[in-house]
């Protein structure tokens, strides 16, 4: 690791000019490309102190052994090199979209003598136009063959184009009227030409020259009793119509834009794009990236406005483009962009009307791609025993953790604490054995105390499970070497009182299905750094449970940290095993979170004045407001609740009623365990 300060230039060394700057390390590689208006105020700030940078940009000033940088004239021309320097070198630290799937386009190859319409993927080329990206190649194929009936274009292969004008005869297309046949002279390369090119008109989205034109034809056809050349007609315009309507119509003004969307999370982000021509939606695309450094959704969208555009010219760049943020420099941007269409481009963020609506439409495409990539990246077998075995090597455990809990304390500003309690098992999900918590031991806001209260709740009910099976005392008969504190005694059963409901109706032990807590995890992971994993570990001492292996996995760095280690295990980026314990965690959070909002929402929303019959939100308000408060509500006399307008002595007795009987309202919680059991305890959600 590269000490900054070893490579730092001196601040008089530096411009204070616009231009582009690399970090390269100790083999010459770029690592990192970036941009500045000044480049002396935005290079230094790579080398202040290392502790307030953060976490991403950290592991790259320390990876990177040199800095260097270009001057240019405007901030438009730093944009394109940045581009041109992150498409050359592919720096490891640069956000890098990748597509989540190879995308086929309808193309017409414009560089062509006699020009082809095909389905084409991949990388562009010059001088062919594009249209889409589709979905899906039959897609393409059936607007290509509604099409073929108005512009008759060639679709065949260079193979079959030579044999057809060497045999003298077209292919079966051309019998058909759905290929003008040039390969054998039936039209001139320049009608050939001019078919190719209205074909393009109407996919840019100028549709309604060509049906009122064909509406013209036909009508006069009909007057001159031409009647068979009519019905053809009509049949072109009405597969002209059918070809549109496979795009539904978005923005009634016929705008051409491209409408981009962010979905992130602390490591990844999926961008979705809609193409919008003519007020149709006449493509779809969608990426996925790492976040290797440090960016936020300006950032994001301004790499993906960069690789979007780079290589594209005249109408390939829309007149309008509408983003979720404006990236920091939108003017540069802007500019960047009308050179490269030729024109004024506006980049803005949608404020209402439909184009807010369809951007929220983009938005929820954008989320449900970021879900399904990690849906499928964790669902994956092979994937998720590579994580297992690299998770067992890097913590060195003895066996693979087929079973993982993590826990995690949520609570607003020490109100409403709560702690969750989720399960993976092979690496999945085991949503039927999450658990949640309401922390009763102490009041305020304590995360090391609370996971330790959650801890040993959790594994005295364990170990009460094993006592009342006698598992307890065999496994102490049969592991003498145990290098923790064993229990003194018997580990005393909870008071009957502290039982809920709930325990009383679970399976018995005669029928073999174990009790709630009774699987044990092999590994148990903590929301936090060495304070939650030291608290961890000593509630596990303290009951003399020394054969499960505790981390935690810190959010800040994403490191693991094990007991007793003063330094953490750092996993590589790209580590199967960092990413299932990063989804553990992430779920541990969301569990805790969900439910520590649902009752601090249940708290503030619930009122004894919600059991009156008859008292509406209106009169309650009027009470409240009269009042000051539900206290003060509940001391005053009939009399005085009759003096609120529209309280009657009927309501008012009412009110005063269900005031005396009401008491604070507490949830049934397992006072041995901690456990909620006001709802069903499966606790999923």
């Amino acid at each position: 690791m590269a000490d900054p300060s070893s490579y730092r230039p001196s601040p008089g060394q530096i411009p204070d000019s616009p231009g582009v700057y690399k970090f390269r390390d100790e083999h010459r590689r770029v690592i990192y490309v970036g941009k500045a208006k000044n480049l002396r105020q935005r290079v230094a700030n790579y080398f202040q102190d290392l502790a307030g940078l953060h976490p991403r940009t950290r592991s790259m000033v320390t990876t990177a052994a040199s800095v260097e940088w270009t001057v240019v004239s405007t901030e438009v021309e730093a944009l394109q090199l940045e581009y041109t320097w992150i498409k050359e070198f592919d720096p490891r630290f640069n956000v890098k979209y990748r597509d989540d799937k190879s995308y086929p386009y309808l193309a017409v190859t414009l560089n062509e003598e006699f020009p082809r319409v095909q389905v084409m993927r991949g990388a562009k080329k010059k001088g062919v136009r594009y249209f889409g990206p589709y979905g899906h190649a039959w897609a393409i194929r059936e607007t290509v063959d509604l099409m073929l009936r108005v512009f008759p274009v060639r679709t065949c292969s260079a193979g079959v184009f030579k044999n057809a004008a060497r045999t003298g005869r077209p292919c079966l297309l051309g019998y058909i009227d759905k290929c003008s046949a040039p390969c054998v002279g039936r039209v001139t390369p320049e009608e050939h030409r001019e078919l190719a090119e209205d074909f393009c008109d109407f996919m840019a989205g100028r549709t309604g020259t060509y049906i009122r034109r064909l509406e013209k034809d036909m009508t006069q056809a009909a007057e001159e009793m031409e009647y068979e050349r009519a019905a053809r007609l009509r049949d072109d315009a009405e597969a002209l119509r059918r070809a549109m309507e496979k795009s539904a119509v978005v923005l009634a003004d016929a705008t051409d834009a491209d409408l981009i969307a962010v979905a992130e999370d602390e490591l990844e982000a999926a961008l979705q794009i809609f193409h919008v021509r003519g007020g149709r939606v006449r493509g779809q695309r969608g990426w996925v990236t790492d976040k290797v450094e440090a960016v936020d959704t300006a950032g994001l969208v301004e790499h993906a406005l960069q690789q979007l555009y780079g290589e594209e010219r005249g109408d390939a760049v829309p007149k309008e483009v509408l983003v979720p943020a404006l990236p920091e420099d939108t003017e540069a941007v802007s500019q960047w962009l009308a050179e490269r269409r030729g024109s004024q481009v506006s980049l803005r963020i949608p404020q209402r009307g439909d184009k807010k609506d369809l951007m929220a439409t983009v938005q929820r495409n954008a989320q449900q791609a970021l879900g399904l990539h990690k849906t499928k990246r964790a669902s994956d077998l092979t994937t998720r025993s590579r994580a297992l075995e690299e998770i067992t090597e890097a913590l060195g455990l003895d066996a693979v953790p087929l079973r993982i809990e993590c826990y995690d304390i949520s609570h607003l500003q020490g109100d409403d604490v709560v702690a969750s309690m989720v399960v993976f098992e092979d690496g999945l999900a085991r949503k039927s054995e999450y658990r949640r918590f309401q922390i009763k031991g102490f009041e305020g806001q304590d995360d090391v105390r609370s996971m330790h209260e959650v801890i040993g709740r959790r594994f005295k009910r364990y170990l009460q499970e094993k006592e009342r099976t006698g598992e307890w005392e065999q496994a102490r008969e049969t592991a003498p070497a145990l290098t923790g504190p064993a229990p003194t005694g018997p580990v005393p059963a909870p008071p009957p009182a502290a039982v809920s409901p709930a325990d009383e109706t679970e399976p018995r032990e005669d029928d073999g299905r174990p009790k709630r807590f009774a699987y044990p995890p092999q590994l148990v992971v903590v929301d936090g750094g060495q304070p939650q994993v030291a608290a961890a570990r000593r509630a596990l001492d303290e009951l003399g449970i020394d054969d499960i292996a505790v981390c935690g996995l810190a959010k800040r760095l994403e490191e693991v940290w094990l007991p007793e280690d003063d330094d953490p295990v750092v996993l590589p980026r790209s580590s199967e095993g960092l990413y299932l314990l990063q989804r553990v965690r992430d779920e541990a959070h969301r569990f805790a979170i969900t439910y520590q909002r649902a009752k601090r929402a249940k708290r503030i929303r619930s009122s004894p004045l919600d059991d009156v019959a008859g008292l509406g939100e209106t009169r309650k308000q009027a009470l409240i407001k009269h009042f000051g408060s539900v206290k003060k509500l509940r001391q005053a006399t009939i009399e005085e609740i009759c003096e609120v307008p529209g309280i009657g002595r009927r309501t008012a007795e009412s009110v005063a009623a269900a005031l005396a009987s009401a008491a604070p309202a507490a949830p049934a919680v397992n006072t041995a365990t901690g456990e909620i059991m006001e709802e069903d305890d499966g606790g999923t959600s």
